[in-house]
């Protein structure tokens, strides 16, 4: 079946088995393996990608319900030369470990700070809980999408830098370790 679509803004067409998930259509059809399959049941979020602005499970829908939409995956987040200040942030602020997760995650940020360009620390976490990490837990992936709301908001071009200081701060979780006079004084 001939399906037609935007994929990170190129237009596409495909001949689709109707059987063969969105995920399957954008790892196997169109090169795009950043979309990862996790559990394969909605559940995880790794494959989550943007279907007309909206998150979806790519492991969830048929190719064939692309047909007219435009979809975006984490290779349509980075510039030519650049990466997306989500994916800097996850970088400085430790947000991915081994990097399975890292698409979903990328992708569910997104969506948040496009709806949201302030969150607070508890909204992250309550729009990130559909999104399961195995290696890194979450602190730093909450860090991160608040370092990269602050610099997106700033539209500050200098993204590597205003990313990497915002890591030289001491994050909200972490309190200053108390200095204790030293023995005998």
């Amino acid at each position: 079946m001939d399906v037609t679509f935007s994929v990170n803004g190129e237009r596409v067409r495909v001949d689709v088995e109707p059987r063969h998930t969105l995920a399957d259509v954008l790892r196997e059809q169109c090169g795009l393996t950043g979309t990862h399959l996790g559990c394969e049941h909605g559940v995880c979020g790794a494959c989550t990608v943007l279907v007309d602005g909206q998150p979806a499970r790519a492991c969830l829908m048929f190719g064939v319900q692309a047909d007219g939409s435009s979809v975006v995956t984490v290779e349509g987040l980075a510039g030519d030369d650049e990466l997306h200040p989500l994916q800097e942030a996850f970088v400085v602020h430790h947000g991915l470990q081994c990097g399975f997760c890292t698409p979903g995650m990328l992708i569910s940020a997104m969506h948040l700070l496009d709806t949201d360009p302030e969150p607070t620390r508890e909204k992250i976490r309550e729009q990130m809980s559909g999104n399961i990490c195995r290696c890194t837990g979450y602190i730093g992936i909450v860090d991160a999408i608040a370092a990269a709301a602050d610099v997106m908001r700033s539209g500050d071009t200098g993204v590597s830098d205003r990313v990497s200081a915002r890591a030289q701060e001491t994050p909200s979780h972490i309190e200053e370790p108390k200095r204790s006079p030293p023995p005998g004084g």
